[in-house]
């Protein structure tokens, strides 16, 4: 018996003691030697992906819409002003009232204000760094920051996953799941270089191994370990921020006084950013691709 239709098998006449396998199985006409012996040949299916449903889509779509929704709204309250130097400069006494009593709180907020900051992908992460270690001193500045961009990160990479990645993946062609496959084989090592690097914006480092499909854990230890460099050498920076405070403030008043508009208090965190730690960093990133390189000139020598 012979069907044509998809997903049908096939039943062949088969010589006893013949090997059989797959679409391999013997073939031939009824003859000597030969006996009636059915024989199911398996064939697979052809079909499509089935169209993901309404639902489904809509539950991927919300997490993504409400960061969204809550990164525009943050952008509105905080966008400018709310996290700056002159805000700090401004409510420093109560700030430090609130530090010097409830220090164990204050961290906690720092950090979950921090971890909103970098999952809502709003301005101010880097100003943030510098400020916990003028507020908690270099190490508990540093561990509330690394805390606080790692939790935050972490959000967002799941969020994007979830919404972004897996469909984009099924949908990519076979060279970008070819790229995407490469960057998930070593997935930990482009990461840490990804993060060490302050070159590459912190917000696309989430969601770029997203989209690629990398595991949670890989991303979430490379973040971790990549940002602490720059987060030290930030909190550190902060733990002189006092003379900075007060130069300001002089030449602030100095401005008020002389009658003259637009007096600002000035302090850029990217001047903190120096050529020397910029290539400390660089360094520590390219010691992050070292394994990588060691692979790909491995694999010609044991073909």
């Amino acid at each position: 018996m012979r069907r044509t239709a998809r997903g049908a098998v096939q039943m062949r006449p088969v010589r006893p003691g013949a090997e059989v396998s797959g679409h391999n199985a013997s073939q031939g006409g009824e003859g000597p030697g030969f006996s009636r012996r059915l024989v199911y040949i398996a064939r697979m299916p052809e079909f499509e992906r089935p169209a993901e449903p309404p639902s489904n889509l809509a539950r991927r779509l919300v997490p993504l819409a409400a960061v969204i929704l809550l990164a525009a709204i943050g952008y509105y309250v905080f966008g400018r002003d709310g996290l700056s130097f002159e805000a700090l400069v401004r409510h420093r006494a109560e700030i430090d009232a609130f530090v010097a009593g409830h220090r164990i709180l204050a961290i906690l907020t720092y950090i979950g204000v921090y971890f909103a900051v970098v999952a809502l992908s709003l301005p101010g992460a880097l100003f943030l760094t510098v400020s916990g270690g003028f507020l908690f001193g270099l190490l508990s500045g540093a561990a509330a920051a690394v805390t606080g961009a790692t939790i935050g990160a972490t959000i967002i990479f799941l969020v994007a996953r979830t919404a972004l990645g897996e469909p984009l993946l099924r949908r990519a062609g076979p060279r970008a799941a070819k790229l995407a496959k490469g960057f998930r084989d070593d997935a930990f090592s482009y990461l840490l270089f990804l993060r060490l690097v302050p070159a590459f914006p912190f917000f696309l480092v989430n969601l770029v191994p997203a989209i690629a499909g990398v595991r949670l854990v890989p991303f979430v230890t490379a973040t971790a370990l990549g940002v602490i460099p720059g987060s030290a050498a930030y909190a550190f920076a902060g733990t002189g921020l006092d003379s900075v405070i007060a130069v300001q403030k002089q030449a602030y008043d100095a401005c008020l006084a002389a009658g003259r508009a637009g007096c600002h208090l000035a302090f850029d965190a990217m001047d903190i950013l120096t050529p020397q730690l910029l290539g400390a960093l660089v360094a520590l990133g390219l010691l992050a691709l070292v394994p990588i390189v060691v692979r790909r000139l491995r694999k010609p020598a044991r073909a």
